[in-house]
């Protein structure tokens, strides 16, 4: 296979040497490493299509890979070696900026943390919210469907988007840059391609939704006896506080230990320890004593119905991020204090108490030595059910043996109540065989159509997203 054709395909960037490739093999958890003929960095959408189009001609599979943050293993390439990484980390233009029509077009390269601060300079605001801003990348977050904090108000990625360019698995380039709120044109092809985790193909640029910037913006931090007390307040703040409550977190004490313990900067906001707590935060345009007021009626109201036994209000923008800090620091808190069985969960809303109470008795009776690490997007119904090892310690070959069982425990509740086993990460190959395990055939049969109509030789993100082929309707089930 000769990479000068390749080389001479497109204009960018292309990386054959093990050391320059080594970045780009390995997921950001450091859970799956692979093999790669070679990391192909494009400079323009054009020279995307090249490369897939001489993929496809050399029978080559094609692995996109946006940031590299993934959690689920979806852009790192196979252990065979026979893959290209096609890295769109050099699309990196704002092609346009609509501040009156309040879009954003953006390459997939752009990062998160890039396409938040050039929306705010024009004084708008772009509301998705990860952790892992500063490196993800807008294409991958747009093929994994990512979340994030403020989904409760303002949607998921999927949500926030009009418009996708695509260079498709024939290295064709479909634009489909429509800065549009409505379109009754026929299918929606773009939702085909988000959280499609590019195995249908490889998104090169997209418009985007704005907002107006909030004029203030009021955090929470409360405790709450239990996950039904903070359902609860949920519910008094979204009467009180309609469209302005835009992010409601819930974390445990737990949670909020291991901040404390492994963070420096982290302080304690109560004087005393609750087994819950919420994080809510209010974005209002009427300025920050409309803020503060209106989450002080939200919180008095929850405190005389016991739904809540104290608060600290942030009144500074330092106070903000501080109290953000605790529930974003979680992760971080956790993997410092080793090794975690992680579960990124979707549940109807109502259903979170009965799921944590049910699962937790279950995982009390079956591994009662593990530590629960439960924290998460309350608004919207993504949980974080994660477990670490006792205290005392255990040995890691024994915790991570663990991790089959509890994830058939955790996902079998999840699936009995209603929810899915992939909120916001993909399912990459990390949960690929068991979403088919959960899913109704006749799911499995249409996805597959799907990748077979646009994906024929099967040459993009083989073995992601999709496992075994389900048989025909007419073809008997074992």
């Amino acid at each position: 296979m000769d990479l000068a054709d390749l080389r001479a395909a497109f204009a960018g960037r292309l990386l054959a040497d093990t050391d320059a490739m080594a970045p780009h093999l390995t997921d950001w958890r450091r859970k799956w490493t692979g093999r790669a003929i070679a990391v192909a960095q494009p400079d323009t959408a054009a020279g995307v299509a090249a490369v897939v189009r001489w993929c496809k001609a050399q029978g080559v599979a094609v692995v996109p890979q946006g940031g590299n943050t993934g959690l689920s293993g979806g852009a790192t390439p196979a252990a065979d070696g026979r893959s290209l990484v096609l890295s769109t980390a050099r699309l990196q233009r704002i092609r346009a900026l609509d501040p009156i029509g309040q879009t954003i077009t953006a390459e997939a390269g752009v990062t998160l943390q890039q396409l938040q601060d050039t929306a705010r300079e024009a004084g708008r605001l772009f509301p998705l919210s990860l952790a892992a801003q500063g490196t993800c990348t807008i294409g991958g977050n747009l093929a994994t469907n990512a979340g994030g904090v403020q989904v409760l108000r303002y949607g998921n990625a999927r949500d926030l988007c009009l418009g996708l360019e695509v260079v498709t698995a024939e290295g064709e380039l479909w634009d489909g840059l429509r800065p549009l709120r409505k379109d009754n044109t026929g299918y929606a092809l773009r939702d085909l391609f988000i959280g499609s985790e590019g195995t249908l193909g490889v998104v090169t640029a997209a418009v985007l939704k704005l907002f107006p910037l909030p004029a203030a913006q009021v955090a929470a931090f409360v405790a709450v006896p239990s996950p039904a007390a903070a359902l609860a307040l949920l519910a008094g703040a979204q009467a009180r506080l309609a469209s302005e409550l835009s992010a409601f977190e819930m974390l445990s004490e737990t949670c909020l230990q291991l901040v404390l313990q492994h963070v420096d900067a982290a302080r304690r906001p109560l004087a005393w320890p609750s087994p819950w707590y919420v994080l809510l935060e209010v974005s209002s345009a009427q300025g920050e004593q409309a803020a503060t007021e209106a989450i002080e009626a939200v919180l008095e109201a929850a405190l005389e119905a016991g739904h809540a036994s104290d608060a600290a209000l942030s009144a500074s923008l330092a106070q903000f991020r501080s109290l953000w800090a605790l529930r974003e620091d979680i992760s971080e808190a956790q993997g410092a204090a080793g090794p975690t069985i992680k579960h990124d969960i979707a549940l109807p809303i109502g259903r979170i108490p009965e799921f944590i109470e049910r699962t937790d008795a279950a995982l009390a009776q079956h591994h009662p030595a593990l530590r629960l690490v439960v924290f998460g997007h309350l608004g919207d119904g993504n949980l974080h059910y994660n477990l670490s090892p006792p205290a005392a310690g255990m040995a890691r070959e024994a915790f991570t043996a663990l991790e089959a069982p509890v994830n058939r425990l955790v996902h079998d509740m999840v699936h009995a109540l209603g929810g899915s086993i992939s909120a916001e990460h993909g399912l990459g190959v990390l949960r690929r065989d068991e979403s088919a395990r959960y899913k109704p055939a006749v799911e499995l049969r249409l996805m597959q159509a799907v990748k077979q109509a646009l994906d024929p030789l099967n040459l993009m993100n083989p073995g992601k997203l999709l496992g075994t082929p389900i048989p025909p309707n007419n073809a008997p089930e074992t």
